[in-house]
């Protein structure tokens, strides 16, 4: 681990503390070098989960790009603990089902599922991206089943 600050490689660990949502740890650190605190994260990665997209390639599954695309959906709609836990529950739920690949489909739905419990909006906002809507009839239908 280099200090950000002068890039020195020694550093000591000051304080470790679990995520919220238990899927990583959090650590303090100070550089031995320049004195500069910094934090850092760790967390499991995924063992060669692939992710089937729409045109058929497969890519690895990558935890930022689906906390990117939530964040996109949720701007000034959720707070950020809210979206950092709608992308842990998939990203879990997703690892706990599925062990080699899956479809980037099923990672929609679980998505989608999970932002309509917390905010219909966001919920709307994310299904306009991932379901393509093309024109205002698309946006009422969804809308429409979200009264159902």
């Amino acid at each position: 681990m280099r200090c950000p600050r002068c890039s020195c490689e020694n550093d000591k660990v000051i304080d470790s503390r679990t995520t919220p949502d238990g899927s990583g740890v959090r650590r303090r650190r100070e550089c031995t070098g320049c004195g500069a605190r910094f934090s850092t994260m760790e967390s499991i990665i995924p063992e060669e989960l692939k992710v089937i997209k729409r045109d058929g390639r497969r890519v690895d599954f990558d935890r930022g790009k689906l906390l990117a695309g939530i964040r996109n959906a949720c701007h000034k709609r959720l707070s950020p603990d809210q979206m950092e836990m709608v992308c842990s529950d998939v990203t879990q739920s997703v690892l706990r089902d599925f062990d080699r690949e899956v479809e980037s489909s099923e990672i929609g739905e679980r998505v989608m599922a999970a932002l309509r419990k917390i905010d219909r909006v966001a919920y709307v906002r994310f299904a306009s991206v991932y379901r393509q809507f093309q024109d205002a009839k698309d946006f009422i239908s969804e809308v429409k089943g979200l009264k159902r």
